[in-house]
């Protein structure tokens, strides 16, 4: 980044815990004290007091800060500067900018606290404002189309690939490093985000781009023909930066990002939003994305149907249903359980599913089954845990659920949390200690990958789900 002062950006302003919108023009350029002259003496600036607001920038994004399904804010960043701002009795105001370049623009501009966006740790960023402390590993990646021929494997390869990366971004640093360094390589740097250009890359409008390894470990899930070519860093950090006068916060935020609270959160969102995520064979997720254009349009009035009846979210019972037949409403297992749902005979039978063959029968009686394992927990169990082991339940049955709740009210962990269920689950399995158990053995690793599944194909067919066309009826 060069030294200068950034462009100037949009913001829209979201209170978390209100959910009030604000809306705000940042300052022009023009109006920015000490653009490209010396710097005066910097007038250190208190932190916010107990019950005060924390004003902090961020962008939309996947690894930052975004929507779910309820209309409630989440994401990598939001949960991070939420539990900092707890720890701390503020109230969290929220900025979001189109682009990293207006992240940095308005955290210059005076009017906020932090940015928690993403963002990398650089010498240029450093001499405009104050680090914070770090909280995630990742490697930036060149990231191509699957088919392109030949494919660089090597920095010397890189010459005459058109890349283009998000302007202003870690990313546009790194390549002038390497433009400066070999013959050549060049790129453009884009005002757009990175989430679209490697949509662009995917659509193979342009070759490659250049990405956060979390970034393309999200992305790829809905676009099986990204490929990462090479790895262009060994590793660095993501991490938050504040403004120069805010070197008191900055030190608040290093002092509770290291302490046992800190680092719980950041595991917290390490499982929340990564941990679960594998590594998608390129075959598998090729077939999902083929079977959402060509299937899913078959039954998805059935699924919002079913949400409807039964309060399951419609995209969950779609990933659900992919997990147990692929959206084949004639499957059949060699165990006897059969339909899109894949409902036992006794299953289907106490829910008064006569031809599991039938799909609007089939999907239904399922979302009946997974909503009444739902509603079976405990009143006190928060959600996602909640749904996760409803799922569970729906794969190896309640009974060995209970189990597995309460052998781990034994091992002194707690039977209401997915992180500790998937350490005790698989125990159902060893002889140590299912002998013990009422309803003896099982393969309890299942539920584990089961769970873990469904919540890779949610991820990829929510968004699909916004703009499939209605089927006209039954498949």
């Amino acid at each position: 980044m060069p030294n200068s002062c950034y462009p100037d950006d949009r913001t829209i302003g979201h209170t978390s815990r209100s959910n009030r919108v604000i809306f705000s023009l940042l300052l022009p350029l023009v109006m920015l004290s000490g653009c490209g002259q010396s710097e005066p003496t910097i007038t250190q600036i208190d932190p916010p007091e107990p019950g005060g607001s924390l004003n902090v920038v961020t962008r939309n994004s996947a690894t930052t800060y975004y929507l779910d399904r309820h209309g409630n804010p989440a994401g990598p960043e939001h949960d991070l500067v939420e539990a900092f701002a707890d720890a701390n009795d503020w109230e969290v105001e929220w900025t979001l900018a189109e682009s990293t370049s207006g992240v940095l623009q308005s955290l210059q501009g005076g009017e906020q606290q932090l940015a928690a966006a993403g963002l990398t740790h650089l010498p240029s960023r450093d001499e405009h404002f104050r680090q914070g402390p770090t909280h995630t590993d990742i490697v930036e990646q060149l990231v191509c189309h699957r088919d392109m021929r030949p494919m660089p494997r090597q920095v010397e390869e890189m010459a005459g690939v058109d890349i283009r990366v998000t302007e202003d971004s870690s990313y546009a640093a790194k390549l002038q490093s390497l433009v400066n360094q070999h013959t050549g390589i060049d790129f453009e740097e884009d005002p757009r985000t990175t989430e679209i250009l490697l949509t662009e890359v995917a659509e193979k409008r342009i070759d490659c781009t250049v990405a956060d390894s979390n970034i393309v470990q999200l992305v790829r899930r809905h676009f099986p023909h990204l490929e990462v070519a090479i790895n262009l860093t060994s590793g660095d950090r993501l991490g938050w930066y504040l403004p120069a006068n805010q070197q008191a916060l900055a030190n608040m935020a290093d002092r509770w990002m290291a302490t046992p609270e800190g680092q719980e959160s950041i595991n917290e969102v390490q499982q929340r939003y990564y941990a679960y995520i594998s590594e998608f064979d390129f075959v598998d997720l090729r077939a999902l994305n083929r079977r959402i254009d060509e299937r899913l349009p078959d039954f998805l009035d059935l699924f919002l149907e079913a949400q409807e009846e039964t309060g399951m979210p419609a995209d969950l019972l779609a990933a659900l249903a992919y997990q147990e037949s692929h959206w084949d409403p004639q499957a059949v297992s060699p165990t006897g359980v059969r339909g899109i749902m894949m409902l036992t005979q006794n299953t289907a039978q106490s829910l008064g599913v006569d031809n599991r063959l039938n799909p609007a029968a089939s999907i239904d009686g399922g979302a009946r089954y997974l909503a009444d394992r739902h509603q079976r927990l405990p009143d006190n169990l928060p959600e996602p845990d909640r749904t996760y082991l409803a799922l569970a339940s729906y794969n190896i049955g309640r009974g060995h659920v209970l189990d597995a709740q309460k052998l781990a009210q034994e091992l002194g962990k707690d039977p209401n949390s997915w992180e500790d269920m998937k350490e005790v689950l698989p125990l159902k399995a060893d002889k140590r200690y299912y002998p013990q158990t009422r309803y003896g053995y099982a393969r309890g690793y299942e539920p584990v990958h089961y769970v873990q599944r469904i919540r890779n194909y949610q991820d990829v067919i929510a968004p699909a789900m916004q703009w499939l066309p209605l089927s006209a009826g039954e498949p």
